[in-house]
């Protein structure tokens, strides 16, 4: 089917709010290159269960094609006509399937060398239509609090060694205040400003008795039952003897809630949905919780993008043959605290990474505690960089002097 094809009945299978933003755009999506439509169809198609953040990202975008005459419509979107891929492509329902549709398109862009090609197009479109619809600055100057579990130990680790050139390496922390301290300054963001989405707390174990409803959370534990049920998706490939890396993937990528066992309910969809994309997209983050917590920040920071984020680091099980990893059977009870820590420094330092990619990064703040090294770091505004701060401190002193 062709853009120019496409009627308001051809949306009748999308979510009411998805179907309604593609009916109200429907002149601009017939003129549309298909590789162009069927990647902002993949938006559209999920739009009721986007984050406000991502929600504004497609709808923008629209505004700013609405806004342009057809000829200079067609224009900024030229550089995504590919007349001989389409050719072998225009069989494919890229309106009901616009992900299929876009591996597709992925694999014939590498094959034929025309992926440099796209992307310098899709630079060159981004950079315009961001220019007239620029990302908002954050209503609050964002704030990551790091923590790393007392289990996670290597005595002869230097910590912080990314981050220090870039904050205040603070050598003497007292840790008595230490969890208190940090959810309670997350839920008083969480009050001062509580939009949805906005605050969020991580943890790679189990979270505490006691937390703050208002912080969107992502527990390892809450998730034992989806990550084993992922885990036996991936063996069904792997046992089946023809499944190869494609099957593998296009399996995690049509994941549902209900094939891990998280359907129904009257549970946030969205949320929900979230967390089993982080599940089945994300690199071992169905193994080890280290990269379950470091990945899950990755993706909060680039679809939510929040102004508070608390990530609670704890040990994550030691290394063992990757047959044995996938299929559950190895010792879940022997931790690796050394590999841990090394894990959560890395995950911090790619945070902050992830975090100053976002608007507003010259106000963000990042701060990582250790609590069983008695060490923090904090980079921001009010942290100068590559100093030391040797004279103990509390956790709440650090914040309120850094911070």
């Amino acid at each position: 089917m062709l853009p120019t094809q496409v009627t308001a009945d051809s949306f009748v299978g999308y979510p009411p709010q998805g179907r309604a933003l593609a009916v109200q755009n429907l002149a601009v999506i017939q003129q549309m290159p298909i590789a162009f439509a069927a990647l902002l169809m993949s938006q559209v198609i999920v739009y009721d269960w986007l984050f406000p953040a991502e929600r504004k990202t497609v709808d923008d975008q629209f505004a700013y094609l609405q806004s342009l005459s057809a000829a200079d419509r067609a224009q900024s979107l030229s550089g995504f006509v590919l007349p001989a891929i389409e050719a072998d492509l225009r069989d494919r329902d890229w309106v009901q399937h616009p992900e299929e549709f876009v591996e597709a398109l992925t694999a014939d862009l590498w094959s034929s060398h025309q992926i440099d090609h796209f992307r310098a197009a899709a630079q060159a479109y981004s950079g315009v239509w961001r220019k007239r619809y620029p990302e908002p600055e954050p209503p609050t100057p964002r704030l990551a609090l790091v923590a790393f579990g007392k289990d996670l130990r290597a005595d002869h680790y230097a910590l912080f060694r990314k981050l220090r050139p870039h904050g205040v390496y603070v050598t003497q922390v007292d840790g008595t205040d230490g969890w208190p301290t940090i959810l309670e300054t997350a839920s008083a963001r969480a009050a001062k400003a509580p939009l949805p989405y906005d605050h969020w707390y991580v943890d790679g174990g189990a979270p505490p008795v006691s937390m703050d409803v208002r912080l969107s959370q992502v527990t390892w534990a809450e998730l034992s039952g989806a990550r084993a049920a992922i885990l036996r998706r991936m063996q069904s490939v792997i046992h089946s003897g023809h499944g190869g890396p494609e099957e593998l993937r296009t399996l995690m990528a049509e994941t549902t809630a209900k094939d891990v066992g998280m359907a129904g309910g009257d549970g946030d969809e969205t949320l929900r949905r979230f967390k089993v994309s982080v599940l089945a997209q994300g690199s071992g983050t169905q193994i080890f919780s280290t990269t379950f917590v470091q990945w899950t920040a990755r993706e909060i920071l680039r679809r939510a993008q929040p102004v508070t984020l608390v990530l609670h680091f704890q040990p994550r099980q030691r290394q063992l043959p990757m047959n044995e990893l996938l299929a559950g059977t190895g010792d879940r009870n022997s931790v690796d605290p050394e590999g841990s820590l090394i894990d959560a420094d890395m995950g911090t330092y790619y945070t902050w990474i992830d975090q100053r990619r976002l608007t507003g990064a010259g106000q963000a703040t990042l701060v990582a505690w250790s609590e069983a090294h008695g060490q923090a770091i904090v980079t921001g505004p009010n942290a100068p960089s590559g100093a030391t701060a040797t004279n103990p401190m509390t956790m709440r002193q650090v914040l309120e002097q850094f911070v």
